[in-house]
Order: structure tokens, then sequence, then C-alpha cells
């Protein structure tokens, strides 16, 4: 009865295995049509009795302005360039924020924010943070870093309803993504951490300053080389 129980979890552990590797290397060179959160998003649209909102359209990096790519490593992650996934820093930094009590903040790089969003489900458990390692480990093995950008600058929430570069420019500013000034992606980038209760084009005081710090180090960035290790780094704004 043992060995029954222990070769089926053996066959299942096998089988997730296989079906994980299978598709992160399928969205290597395959657009990420839909993300476990936007059903989410559509079903708690549904059940608030609001009417279905989904924009999202998938657009090469290279109709990515470079000034959001930069934008969002400014503020998301200023070390994405050269980690191997994690940023260990800043995650004892967070670490220690929240245990003094201060304002919770995230210590996840776009790695991470990048295997959850196409991957997984929200959540804050130790299992989905397991999961959520295991993803990054492979996405940083098997994919470029271009491609994690890209995935990550076509998948992430970026208002309500709005998914990806593309559908915030237009959403936000009424244009394509690869038209956005760097003062636009600022205010993209700046409104990631809580995209359904900032404005990118509008907002109050605070992010207003956030936005001007972003475009500042937009502006300061430099060209961005993904090929070499150590190029571009920029301090984490956000950590």
């Amino acid at each position: 009865m043992i060995r029954k129980i222990t070769r089926f979890f053996l066959k299942l552990a096998l089988l997730f295995f296989g079906l994980s590797i299978f598709s992160v290397l399928v969205f290597r060179f395959v657009p990420v049509p839909y993300t476990p959160l936007m059903f989410i998003r559509l079903y708690e649209q549904v059940k608030d009795g609001k009417p279905m909102t989904l924009q999202h359209k998938w657009v090469p990096l290279d109709d990515i302005n470079v000034n959001l790519q930069k934008a969002v490593i400014a503020s998301e992650d200023g070390h994405f360039l050269t980690h191997n996934g994690f940023d260990f820093k800043a995650i004892e930094k967070a670490m220690k924020n929240n245990e003094k009590g201060k304002k919770i903040k995230g210590g996840s790089t776009i790695s991470q924010q990048t295997a959850k969003n196409v991957f997984l489900w929200p959540g804050r458990s130790y299992i989905r943070k397991g999961f959520e390692a295991y993803f990054t480990v492979l996405i940083e093995f098997l994919w470029p870093k271009e491609r994690i950008l890209e995935v990550y600058l076509n998948s992430i929430e970026m208002g309500d309803g709005v998914y990806g570069a593309q559908a915030a420019a237009k959403h936000w500013y009424n244009k394509d993504a690869k038209s956005l000034t760097a003062n636009q992606a600022a205010g993209i980038a700046v409104i990631l951490p809580s995209p359904r209760r900032y404005k990118a084009n509008n907002s109050g005081p605070y992010i207003a300053k956030r936005k001007n710090t972003i475009t500042r180090y937009v502006n300061n960035f430099g060209p961005l080389d993904f090929n070499k290790k150590g190029a571009n780094k920029t301090e984490n704004k956000k950590k």
C-alpha cells in the first residue's frame, strides 16, 4: 500500500515537473494570451455586479518604448539585469521593515512577478511562494532577460481591467506603447503596486512625486544592455 502511494506521488511530481518545464519552454516563444489574474478579475467584476472589462494586446518588446522598459526596472527591480531572479538584499530589507511594523514593501523582482502572474495565482501562502521561487528559477534558466521583460510588460496589471503596456498606453494616454514619453512611462510604472487604486495620468501629490523621481531615473539610465552582466545598475526606489 505504501509503495503504491509512493509511486502515485512520484508520478504526480514527475507530471508536474514535466508540464511546468514544457509550459515555460512554450512561453519562451509563444505570446502569453491570458493569465490567471485576468480570469480572477473578471470573476470579481461579475461578483460585484460590474461590467466585465479586459483590455489586453500583446506586442513585441521592440514595440514597447524603452522609456517604459527603463521605468519599470527603475521602479520595480533596479538590479533586474544583474541578478539571477532574486534580490536577496531587497528581500532582507523588506523583511526588516515589515518586522518593525513599517509600511509593507515587497522584495519581489521582475522575474518573480512574471512567474507569479503567468503561472500562478495571487496569494501570500508559503506554498504559493514556493511555487513562485520554482518558476522563477525556471524562467531565469530557460528565458533570456529580454523575454522575461517582454512577458512582464505584456502581462502585468496596469489599471482596472488593463493588462500590458499596449493596453495601458491606450487606456491612460490614448497612444501606442512605442510612443510613450519618459514621464508617461513613469506614470504607468509608479502605479504598478496598486494599479486599480491609482491613475497613471492623474494622481495625487505622492504619485506625482514618485513619477518625477522615476522620470529622472529614466532620463539618466543610459542604454539598456541585456548582454553585459553588471551593466545598467540602478537603485530600486521601491525598496
